[in-house]
């Protein structure tokens, strides 16, 4: 998937007959699904998020013969001016989370490792659009395939680095969905990872303190207080609790 600017024009045409400029935040398109045309497709298969590319397209690659009317005359050669804004390769997940449990075990971990970066990416992709429900699932279905049992003590860093991410993501949702046990839940899972974790502490923090449990969140916020002393958000919680 890939969020795109473009404007496309028509030859000798000063004004656009397609743009999506206007748009403040273009929605995340998959090729072949939301960009159908041919040239545009192959055209950014050659970019890299943050370029900027101007692509010539031959009928054959654009509307065809028959053009599309009424906009697009038959036999007409389209120019498309692009920026490329992001960019998610979900193909190999995808194809991923269509297995068996059994496939995916056999999967090497490096692999499992790539598709749960990349679910994570999605979700916060969709966090930053505030999607949270959609990052929410997104983040879970990274989590759901980290349970797997390491071979070495340099995997298990491996997976529990890959964990701690997703269950910081997973808390930080849960808040910003009004779910509070959940985001404790996720964060105190967190600290079983990492118990110095100020980020994991915060979360926890502030879950407690929605749930009006406050000398819980004292508690987990006072100990993020000692691993980040001038952290503004975890003083101000603290403030806040006073």
């Amino acid at each position: 998937g890939c969020t795109v600017k473009y404007t496309g024009y028509l030859e000798h045409w000063d004004e656009p007959f397609c743009t999506n400029c206007y748009s403040k935040s273009p929605g995340l398109m998959k090729l072949g699904k939301d960009i159908t045309l041919g040239g545009l497709e192959i055209g950014l298969l050659t970019m890299k998020k943050g370029e900027v590319a101007r692509f010539v397209f031959t009928p054959d690659y654009a509307y065809g013969r028959q053009g599309c009317p009424p906009l697009i005359p038959p036999n007409a050669t389209v120019m498309f001016e692009v920026e490329v804004l992001d960019f998610l390769d979900s193909d190999e997940s995808d194809a991923f989370f269509e297995l068996t449990a059994e496939q995916q075990d056999t999967f090497p971990l490096q692999k499992v490792l790539k598709v749960a970066d990349t679910e994570r990416e999605f979700g916060n992709y969709l966090y930053r659009k505030r999607h949270f429900e959609g990052a929410k699932d997104r983040y879970k279905r990274a989590f759901s395939i980290l349970g797997r049992s390491p071979s070495s003590e340099a995997e298990q860093c491996q997976i529990d680095a890959s964990k701690l991410l997703v269950l910081l993501n997973l808390s930080l949702t849960y808040l910003k969905l009004e779910r509070p046990a959940q985001a404790l839940a996720y964060g105190e899972k967190a600290l079983e990872i990492d118990q110095r974790n100020a980020k994991a502490l915060f979360r926890c923090g502030q879950a407690c303190l929605c749930m009006t449990e406050y000398e819980k969140a004292r508690d987990f916020l006072v100990r993020a207080q000692h691993i980040q002393p001038f952290n503004h958000d975890i003083n101000n919680e603290l403030k806040k609790l006073a």
